[in-house]
């Protein structure tokens, strides 16, 4: 028995990287998961048994769904899916949203299209439609991803589009938290650091070890230990919270 047991929990990008380290720490607190992955179905087999090794009592199910702009169609399909495999989710992570690297005079309407749709719009709809089941049952969580240094405004030289995006999540979050903190419901956004993951290629990797405090990057299992933290209080509500040793870049 763990504390999220009885709840079932949604992570969306949850086969991989910082996604997988959350899936498999809702998984050992007890949480019954709905695992999405977008196209391989290798990296979700493993994500699965992963997750039932640390949670035999609890189950782990999940699919997969190439999520494309325009997104509405998306977040539909995968909300229906997610239904099908045990029900509406108390706990929706949102882990999936694609990186593009583009100054501003680089990045045209496809581009803006792109990352605004993936970044905002998509977790935006995801939430419209199921803050309404959690604010009925009076509990409910909800975990979105900033980016690097996305916790206020700022200007950025490479990830304007990106950057623009993520740093929206806080409005969101914020708006979910006002209409939705009294009946039980929490959203928050955490803002990772500079962070190695198996999808990283050797060029990030180095960047993340010359540009991270301490000259280490950090790792998807501390994201997912501060992740948890927020799940677990309820004081954290309409956040926006960096976890990134400091950094600045």
């Amino acid at each position: 028995m763990g504390i999220f047991s009885g709840k079932r929990a949604l992570v969306v990008g949850g086969t991989g990287g910082i996604g997988l380290a959350v899936s498999l720490a809702l998984a050992s607190r007890g949480a019954a998961l709905t695992i999405h992955g977008g196209s391989s179905g290798e990296r979700l087999k493993k994500a699965l048994a992963e997750a039932r090794k640390r949670n035999i009592e609890a189950a782990a199910e999940g699919f997969l769904y190439p999520i494309k702009t325009p997104v509405e169609e998306a977040a539909v399909s995968i909300l229906k899916k997610t239904a099908e495999t045990g029900g509406p989710p108390d706990i929706l992570i949102l882990a999936w949203g694609p990186f593009k690297k583009l100054s501003l005079q680089e990045t045209g309407p496809a581009e803006w299209r792109f990352l605004v749709e993936s970044n905002l719009l998509f977790p935006g709809m995801m939430i419209s439609s199921v803050i309404c089941g959690m604010i009925n049952q009076g509990w409910g969580r909800i975990v979105l991803f900033g980016g690097t240094n996305t916790g206020g405004i700022r200007g950025f030289t490479t990830t304007a589009a990106y950057s623009a995006a993520k740093t929206a999540l806080g409005t969101l979050a914020k708006s979910a938290a006002r209409q939705a903190g009294e009946r039980g419901v929490t959203c928050n956004v955490i803002c990772p650091g500079l962070t190695t993951t198996e999808y990283s290629t050797p060029e990030e990797r180095q960047y993340n070890r010359e540009r991270c405090p301490g000259g280490d990057a950090m790792d998807p299992g501390e994201i997912a230990q501060a992740v948890m933290g927020v799940l677990e209080n309820p004081a954290f509500n309409g956040s926006v919270i960096p976890v990134d040793r400091g950094l600045w870049v």
